[in-house]
């Protein structure tokens, strides 16, 4: 470990400790708590006693099969990938990533989910930060769509904020998770996707404290000053009463790779609990806390991009210049911080031999400051200050009855959430200091709320396996007043209620049917045909508010009320087919995908003629758009010999605009154009060599040429980036039960490349782009008693 550091992680993890009780102490305390104690518990209740009811008739029949056995998953400890699917269910619809897959992903996927998923076809995932710390500087895109529209869980329990809208990736230690199940095309009903899924699902399977007390420790170095410290201590079952726990606590800094200011440092505890009550229930419970501040890096132009070996390097001033049109690239007003909190219990009883009950109730928090330097805050260089205070409440609870031959499944979710989300701007003074302005966007609402019951059917004929679901979603979002910020008489800022910002309440809901088939020929044959209708909730508010409020006086002369933008809000939608074939032996495993995808609803750019930006039409989002795909990919492994393993991973994209975009007054030619930053091609490919107790991995990542504008006049070229990781694994080494050691070279050719597009979906101009990180060695060891 390094000594040096050994005295400031242990005062950051007492600290953070202190932090964490004090969290639990609140959560308990807290009127979110008790609310959804009251009323999501009674809800579920009610929902559950409904369900025995309808079930009540037949349930004694079926509680007589001594056969039927509730399903439960197994990962396989060697392969990389297995197909999965959800409790309840007999088609593999999702593709499950193994502890030795994660491990594939190397230092930099045990941060961020996305990096450990993105070795699947179908998954592209880009960072600009050389070790994933970044907090929102990467993106993800499954089968073309943004994967900030899709849906993370922890078994099954959704992760998400708003502003960005969407899953945070960032806030876990991939080192506590066992294994990462991805659905790409049909999600099942019970994953609570919380905003939407129409980006994929993607569910956390959590490493639960385990039946053996062990200890394990690991520390890690690598280029730009990276330093990351892991322990987790497991208590293994306490007699009588086989209670366990888990307690894991990380340590992580660095400095940027370019430019000035730092990535940390970043605090993660994780903490598991299991108590099983006899043979028929069990208690578990699971708790996350992160935080991290850190600076930002700076995105550059397409003119900048253009001419990479010059401005690679280019980012943030280090310094103040007295400047305020050169002082708003200052790095220390373009910083973030994040802090997050999650707890959830889980209570499964199992009633009969094939019936189980389960409740999860949960508990979310988020706390986040971004700062963004800016050359036109309300008219001049300035700072942005966006605040999100983010709480979640809510309960899952689902009844699972095995009839031997048929299996089916019911529950419902509910959520309440309270989004306060709001900015404030700063002017820059010429020597470098900040003058208060008021609130920039002031977006805060009441309590929004999830109502989601589902129900799914799946069954066996001899080869033939079948399922189906239906999942209903109803999302109600609260009303907002309005206000802006004026100037009184001395120049200090004050609020000002102004009713043309009032939103009125509404609700959005959709049905979303699933539906799958697969026929096993053989034991090593297997084909598969599957229908899903994925969504995503009205998001993006504040980027039209931002508009509105810009122009407000504008808008008012107009007579058109922010409600008015609103109008044409809804929630986007599509339908997704995959048909597959699954070929296993035991030197080969080939799984390839054609997949057929209908969007509708998309966020496009409008433009309204009724206000002027600049001379031209304002230019706005609304759901009216409309997208088509279709493509396949290949999953293939082929384990040569004990000591080879190779892998090669293909994807055909052709997502494409179904219509023309209409943009500053203008009609531009975008149909049947292929969607910004989507390539049509993506491969990734490695090789996994053992001999004795070493490993050597080289692997490749291919992404092709795509676009930056929906227009195609910013293209941006194809790349290749080749990985070298080297690890010594030895069990059983005097009182340890495994040390490993590694090393990792990324990037080795040091290739420069544009990694982020920084732009929507129907972007036509404006997008920013981030670049990949250069070089990058690492070593790690890590033991475990």
């Amino acid at each position: 470990m390094v000594i040096r550091d050994w005295n400031k992680i242990t005062r950051a993890l007492k600290e953070t400790l202190k932090m964490d009780i004090e969290l639990i102490k609140d959560l308990t305390r807290s009127r979110s708590w008790k609310n959804f104690l009251s009323r999501g518990v009674e809800k579920s209740f009610q929902t559950l006693s409904f369900i025995m009811f309808v079930l009540s008739p037949i349930l004694p029949v079926f509680a007589e099969e001594k056969d039927a056995k509730l399903e439960e998953i197994v990962v396989t400890g060697k392969k990389i990938v297995v197909p999965t699917k959800q409790t309840g269910e007999t088609v593999y619809t999702g593709t499950e990533i193994t502890t030795k897959g994660i491990e594939l992903s190397g230092e930099r996927g045990k941060t961020n989910v996305y990096e450990a998923i993105s070795i699947l076809p179908g998954v592209v995932f880009e960072s600009a930060d050389a070790n994933n710390l970044a907090t929102e500087q990467a993106q993800i895109r499954i089968r073309g769509v943004r994967g900030d529209l899709g849906a993370m869980t922890v078994e099954g329990i959704p992760n998400y904020g708003g502003n960005p809208m969407g899953p945070r990736a960032y806030i876990y230690d991939l080192e506590n998770f066992q294994s990462i199940a991805v659905y790409k095309g049909a999600v099942p009903a019970d994953l609570g996707s919380g905003v939407g899924n129409r980006g994929g699902a993607i569910e956390l399977r959590p490493l639960w404290a385990q039946k053996e007390m062990g200890l394990k420790l690991s520390q890690s170095v690598s280029s730009f000053e990276y330093r990351k410290t892991y322990f987790r201590f497991d208590s293994g079952e306490i007699k009588p009463i086989e209670t366990r726990f888990s307690l894991s606590y990380s340590y992580t800094d660095q400095d940027k790779w370019k430019g000035p200011g730092e990535i940390g440092p970043r605090n993660n505890i994780n903490f598991t609990f299991v108590q099983p009550i006899g043979k028929n229930i069990e208690i578990k419970i699971w708790g996350n806390f992160n935080e991290i501040r850190h600076h930002k890096y700076r995105y550059l132009t397409y003119q900048q991009i253009k001419n990479l070996d010059r401005y690679y390097r280019l980012d943030f001033n280090s310094s103040i210049t007295g400047n305020p049109s050169q002082d708003y690239l200052y790095y220390k007003f373009n910083e973030e911080y994040h802090k997050n909190r999650d707890l959830f219990m889980s209570i499964a009883a199992k009633i009969t031999n094939n019936m189980k009950i389960i409740l999860k109730p949960y508990i979310s928090k988020e706390d986040a400051k971004i700062w963004d330097g800016s050359n036109n805050i309300q008219g001049q260089p300035g700072v942005q200050k966006r605040t999100r205070d983010i709480e979640r409440e809510g309960i899952i609870a689902e009844i699972a009855i095995d009839f031997n031959k048929i299996k089916a499944t019911a529950g419902y979710h509910y959520e309440a959430n309270d989004m306060n989300i709001y900015s404030e701007n700063y002017r820059i003074n010429p020597g470098g200091s900040l003058k208060y302005e008021g609130y920039g966007v002031m977006a805060t609402t009441g309590k929004t709320y999830v109502y989601s019951p589902y129900f799914k059917v799946a069954g066996t004929i001899n080869k033939f396996n079948w399922q189906a679901g239906i999942k209903y979603f109803k999302f109600k979002d609260s009303a907002s007043e309005g206000y802006i910020t004026e100037f009184d008489n001395r120049g200090n800022p004050v609020l000002k209620r102004a009713p043309y910002l009032d939103r009125k309440a509404e609700t959005y809901d959709i049905w979303l049917p699933t539906a799958g088939v697969s026929y096993i020929f053989n034991e090593n044959i297997e084909v598969y045909l599957s229908y899903g209708r994925n969504y995503i909730r009205p998001y993006a508010y504040m980027p039209i508010i931002n508009t509105y409020n810009r122009l407000y006086r504008q808008f008012v002369a107009a007579g058109i009320p922010l409600s008015e933008l609103f109008k044409n809000r809804d929630i986007e939608k599509s339908d997704n087919i995959d048909i597959g074939l699954r070929f296993h032996m035991d030197f080969i495993e080939v799984n390839p995908t054609i997949f057929f995808s209908k969007h509708k609803n998309l966020l496009t750019t409008v433009s309204d003629p009724r206000v002027l930006d600049a001379g031209k039409p304002v230019n706005y989002q609304q759901n009216i758009g409309k997208a088509k795909g279709y493509g396949f990919e290949i999953g293939t492994t082929v384990y040569v010999s004990d000591w080879l393993t190779f892998y090669l991973n293909p994807t055909f994209n052709r997502l494409t605009y179904d219509g023309d975009i209409t943009y500053s007054g203008q009609v531009f030619s975008t149909d049947g154009k292929q969607v910004v930053d989507v390539p049509k091609w993506t491969v990734i490919a490695g090789i996994i060599a053992k001999y004795k107790d070493f490993e050597i991995i080289p692997q490749m990542r291919y992404l092709g040429k795509r676009y930056g504008n929906a227009e195609h006049k910013e293209k941006i070229p194809s790349y290749t980036v080749f990985d070298l990781k080297l690890k010594y694994v030895k069990e059983k080494v005097g009182m340890l039960k495994e040390l490993k050691i590694s090393l990792e070279f990324d990037n080795i050719f040091d290739k420069k490349y544009v990694s982020i597009i920084k732009a929507m979906d129907d972007t036509v101009s404006g997008t920013t782009y981030g670049v990949g990180a250069p070089f990058t060695m690492r070593s790690s060891i890590s033991f475990a008693f």
